[in-house]
């Protein structure tokens, strides 16, 4: 079934910036009634906040710190959509000094922040049958070796957001799986992408996603070369019915 954005209150983690920031303006001109705007630098949205008034609030939140986001969560109970976009990558490799702490770090933000704001918000989105958006990468499908640890770790939370949509779908909550690939983002230029989409690719195709009622978003021309040659698994093994096997 289609879901609109229309008259819904959103919540966006790692507003203020890049992806996040396209996110929380796209929902705006799409008729979101409110959107928090979920940060840990609660200073660094006084551009949203300058342009939208009383359309957006900002909360502080730490993904990676679980009461943080439980007291997010008890600030926000009439949220109908969150979408989980905070994320990190410290590009290491497979073999070296520093691939264990940054595949911890990694793990932390892009694995446990997910875990973090799914069981804190679950409660709101089965009340309002709401929808829950996970930002995911190309790389969560195959792994790029010099960005390893990233990969591993958005290979984790794909699979945890499957999970999720297999839980919360039969309470009337959409889950959305976004992969992305090369983003023109702080991300992006720090891995070292020439060729980059823009943010707002990524943005859009959550809106469609939403209203096509569909489990995977793949946003530029990139990801739509992942997404065609990964359809057919997807269909036959990650969006089927296997019944519970």
């Amino acid at each position: 079934m289609s879901y609109t954005i229309g008259n819904k209150i959103a919540l966006v983690t790692g507003a203020n910036r890049g992806i996040g920031k396209s996110i929380v303006e796209h929902l705006l001109a799409n008729g979101a009634k409110k959107v928090y705007l979920a940060v840990r630098n609660t200073a660094s949205t006084g551009e949203l906040e300058k342009s939208y008034g009383d359309r957006v609030k900002t909360l502080r939140a730490d993904v990676a710190d679980k009461r943080s986001i439980q007291a997010l969560a008890e600030q926000a109970t009439d949220v109908d959509v969150v979408i989980n976009n905070a994320g990190i990558l410290a590009s290491a490799p497979a073999i070296g000094a520093d691939t264990e702490a940054a595949l911890k770090n990694e793990l932390d933000i892009n694995l446990f922040g997910l875990l973090n704001v799914a069981n804190a918000f679950a409660p709101a989105l089965e009340q309002n049958k709401g929808a829950l958006v996970q930002l995911n990468s190309v790389v969560s499908i195959r792994n790029f070796s010099a960005f390893a640890t990233y990969s591993v770790s958005k290979a984790a939370s794909y699979s945890l957001t499957q999970a999720l949509r297999e839980t919360l779908a039969p309470k009337g909550v959409k889950v959305v799986s976004v992969h992305p690939g090369p983003i023109d983002t702080d991300m992006g230029a720090q891995a070292g992408f020439d060729q980059v989409a823009p943010a707002s690719v990524v943005a859009q195709s959550i809106l469609e996603a939403l209203e096509k009622d569909e489990f995977h978003a793949f946003p530029d021309e990139m990801a739509k070369m992942f997404g065609e040659g990964y359809k057919s698994y997807a269909d036959n093994f990650v969006t089927a019915d296997l019944g519970g096997e």
